[in-house]
């Protein structure tokens, strides 16, 4: 708050130095969301840079796996240790921690050589995502105004979305296309953090602080009147994020081991479409029926990893873009609806420790089944391994579509439209 000429702050003596203005709410709430999309397009920048990695490091396929799954380790580092500091501490220090994870994990790819460092920028990167999963999603929600209250929790949810689909598609174009192609993406990621820093500074804190909070790690623990719809949303969104998993850990290799085709910026535009799809799925379906979009999200799951796992089987281009476009909205709308049906149920003041329990499952679908086939591709070869995924994940989104319809039918989840 600015205070008039002539008037003192009441808890600011008259030598120190003014409040820092903040930005209006509008500003501030789009603020949030670039700044949300900015780390996550860091998370995801190397993907198409894994190849050229491993062919200048000259590592192993279970190598390159490694690395990623050091990311996740990361994010569900930060989702334990920190996922509801932000309900105690208010959301801006906690934000403002995350990007600079997100700044240094972009420096250290800017020097990176032997493959410690890259593990070295992959956890920061993880612990930067991790923190944003939980605060930055709860903070946009609660800083939209008041005509984008019922929009929020689903451009939360596309601004992280995007935020991954756009790292590899740019990252790839940059690999392909512009020089230093391991290091010229990650400076000028480097600065556009360091803005973002300054956009969160200067947002308005949504949270009332606790005076002396016990800061300790976070409990895997959801309250009684949310846990239904948390198991139906989780289970669905599991299966989702594994196909991510495979999707911006193996792509690169499916493209160009079993496709033939060595350009990055391919391998980095799959990545884009199935995220893409998600984050258009996330936004154009918000108003949808939530239990119909669950459910109907898990359906378009399997036929789009059944299809990939196709494409791969008969190293079928088309098949493999196809199924990534529709594997990407049925992992869209599971898991918007399923988040937005989280939020809505959920007291503000558990909102981001409930959020960041939410993405712990998420993020251990992510990295498990992902080290599982880059093991698997050492022993079988990649296409078996691929076709095996693709066939678990898709039983797995089976089990998860059965799970929803026998909660409906109980009645543990009364069906509503949220709308989000």
């Amino acid at each position: 708050m600015i205070w008039p000429r002539g008037r003192r702050s009441p808890h600011r003596s008259s030598s120190k130095e003014p409040p820092i203005p903040r930005l209006p709410q509008g500003t501030a709430f789009a603020g949030l969301v670039v700044t949300f999309t900015v780390v996550m397009i860091g998370t995801t920048m190397p993907t198409p840079m894994y190849a050229v990695y491993q062919s200048e490091l000259g590592f192993s396929p279970i190598v390159q796996t490694v690395i990623f799954a050091v990311y996740a380790v990361g994010v569900l580092a930060a989702l334990l240790l920190f996922g509801r500091w932000s309900d105690l501490l208010g959301r801006r220090p906690l934000l403002l921690a995350g990007v600079g994870f997100s700044l240094a994990s972009s420096i250290v790819f800017v020097l990176a050589g032997p493959v410690p460092v890259l593990l070295v920028g992959r956890l920061l990167s993880g612990i930067s995502a991790g923190i944003f999963a939980g605060a930055a999603t709860a903070a946009v929600i609660e800083a939209a105004p008041p005509s984008w209250s019922s929009r929020s929790s689903a451009v939360a949810t596309a601004a992280n979305t995007g935020g991954l689909g756009l790292g590899p598609l740019l990252a790839g174009l940059a690999v392909q296309f512009l020089p230093a192609p391991l290091h010229l993406s990650f400076a000028v990621h480097a600065v556009a953090v360091a803005l973002c820093w300054v956009l969160v500074l200067l947002a308005p804190e949504t949270v009332t602080p606790t005076r002396r909070p016990r800061l300790r790690p976070q409990k895997i623990a959801v309250p009684a009147e949310v846990r239904p719809v948390f198991v139906s949303a989780a289970t669905a969104g599991f299966a989702g994020f594994a196909v991510l998993g495979l999707f911006t850990a193996i792509s690169p290799r499916i493209v160009s081991e079993v496709l033939g085709n060595s350009n990055h910026a391919v391998a980095g535009l799959l990545s884009f479409l199935l995220l893409g799809a998600s984050a258009a799925a996330q936004l154009g379906l918000r108003r949808f029926d939530t239990d119909r979009t669950l459910t109907l999200g898990c359906v378009l799951l399997i036929a789009g990893i059944l299809l990939v796992g196709l494409s791969v089987a008969t190293a079928s281009f088309p098949e493999l873009v196809i199924g990534a476009l529709i594997a990407g909205v049925g992992q869209g709308m599971s898991f918007s609806k399923g988040l937005a049906t989280v939020n809505a149920r959920v007291d503000p003041a558990q909102r981001a420790g409930v959020t960041s329990s939410y993405f712990v499952v998420l993020y251990v679908a992510i990295s498990l089944p992902v080290v599982g086939v880059g093991a698997a591709s050492m022993a079988w070869g990649l296409v078996t391994a691929a076709i095996t995924f693709a066939v678990a994940v898709a039983v797995l989104a089976a089990v998860a579509l059965t799970a929803l319809l026998i909660l409906q039918r109980r009645g543990a989840q009364q069906p509503d439209a949220v709308s989000g």
